[in-house]
């Protein structure tokens, strides 16, 4: 069902609107941490390791599967707003036979380049056929990871925000109890981690497709649907693309910080994959949240209603600030415990790394959930230029202070410090872009005001 985001009080339609999101992303989280756990917890240190390191691979065909989904999502919302049900689902067919053929050759390019991918990330000889195991694996089930995001990105665009977050929560829950069965029933290993993934991802996409095609069924056209449109395919290209390269170039910046990591050994490797994906968990849920103010910005820039703006970014930065705290107390009071979720406790030395992690990240986490609502207003505003300046000086400056800072202080520690560094510049460019560009927006509707008088 659409939302409007214009009228009401902007903390309660903030949060209305991005519960449902938040949800899925929960879900989402749910079924990486899975994997993680079940290795960390029924294999050991290194398949824990293994997995966390091939982790940062497998981002990249996420993102190329996200950057995908955006783009069809966008299109398809636009041309069934406009009641043109022929180009909309021409738009649809185009999209999965794109997403195919891209599919097609990141699958042939990762099969073959998958050892050559980890040896650069200086993986450790213990862990590398666990890591090569998982990724083969991982690259097989890429049409379902695809087609799954092209399929919810209809949904959505269709203004079903609940039947994706069903298919996700059923998806999950069923990835965590294989995991559990095929590594501790089955003894599969490694194998049976990624075997778990490939399967629920392969069920919840063939179901996806299969209902989405049958929606699609009930809306009547008058006219032959063309089955790809070369036009349509430039328009979804021109929102993809962006987006894919943003995700990326994040993926192989975290891929040349996993190198750094590796370089201090497995239990420092494995410590960090436990808690990164606690991490994770926190920063995605900020993402979500400022991709929810990213709507409201839209919808109420439309509106010419600026001040909605302003409240809608200090609603947000409370609502992610009250987010932060029991996130704060959680990992630096009880990060042991939730770590050890991870790991068994003859892991003391990844312990004590993935404590040290938390301990150093969590109090910063009100630095970058205020730059991420920040962001969220930018790409609302369409002010991508200065939405990407801030995300690439982030991302620059924590790979080059990674391998700085690792060596000057001779520990792992120095790669943590990285993030707060990195958070807080970026966090205070964002809020520069998002004041400058509010201000100027101010502006241009004091003059349209101006004009509007004159001419009466």
């Amino acid at each position: 069902m659409n939302k409007d985001l214009t009228q009401g009080i902007p903390r309660k339609i903030l949060w209305a609107f991005c519960l449902p999101m938040f949800g899925s992303i929960v879900f989402q989280q749910l079924y990486n941490i899975a994997d993680s756990l079940a290795a960390g917890k029924f294999i050991g240190e290194e398949a824990l390791a293994a997995v966390g390191n091939s982790y940062n691979i497998t981002l990249i065909f996420i993102a190329f599967a996200f950057g995908c989904n955006i783009g069809c999502s966008v299109i398809v919302s636009q041309l069934f707003g406009a009641k043109d049900y022929n180009k909309m689902k021409s738009s649809v067919y185009t999209a999965l036979i794109a997403s195919a053929v891209l599919c097609g050759i990141l699958m042939f390019a990762g099969l073959l380049s998958c050892d050559t991918m980890l040896r650069l990330m200086r993986t450790q000889t213990e862990i590398m056929a666990d890591s090569s195991l998982y990724l083969n694996i991982y690259i097989w089930g890429l049409p379902f990871l695809f087609f799954y995001n092209i399929a919810t990105g209809i949904f959505s665009a269709l203004g079903d925000s609940k039947t994706p977050f069903i298919f996700l929560a059923i998806s999950s829950s069923a990835n965590i109890l294989l995991d559990i069965l095929f590594v501790r029933s089955f003894s599969m290993g490694v194998a049976g981690v990624a075997w778990a993934t490939f399967l629920c991802q392969g069920v919840s996409c063939i179901c996806s497709v299969l209902l989405l095609l049958k929606r699609l069924s009930k809306i009547k056209t008058d006219e032959k649907i063309q089955v790809f449109s070369w036009q349509l395919f430039r328009k979804i290209a021109a929102i993809a693309i962006p987006s894919i390269l943003q995700q990326s170039f994040i993926s192989i910046g975290n891929m040349m910080i996993q190198g750094c990591i590796n370089s201090f050994g497995v239990s420092v490797a494995a410590g960090y994959s436990a808690a990164v994906k606690l991490n994770n968990l926190v920063i995605t849920s900020f993402t979500t949240i400022g991709n929810g103010i990213s709507n409201f910005t839209a919808q109420n820039l439309g509106a010419r209603k600026y001040e909605r703006i302003r409240e809608g970014f200090y609603a947000g930065l409370k609502l992610v600030w009250c987010l932060c705290i029991p996130f704060c107390i959680l990992y630096i009071g009880f990060g042991r415990f939730l770590l050890l979720l991870f790991m068994d406790r003859s892991s003391e030395a990844a312990l004590m790394t993935g404590r040290q992690f938390l301990w150093i990240l969590s109090p910063f986490y009100f630095v970058v959930a205020a730059k991420l609502t920040a962001d969220g207003i930018l790409r609302g505003e369409g002010a991508m230029r200065q939405f990407m300046a801030a995300t690439f000086t982030d991302l620059i400056l924590r790979v080059v202070l990674s391998f700085a800072l690792s060596e000057w202080t001779n520990s792992a520690a120095g790669i943590w410090c990285s993030w707060p560094i990195g958070w807080t510049i970026a966090m205070a460019l964002s809020i520069f872009f998002y004041y400058k560009t509010y201000h100027k927006l101010c502006g241009r509707n004091e003059e349209h005001g101006k004009h509007g008088h004159s001419r009466r």
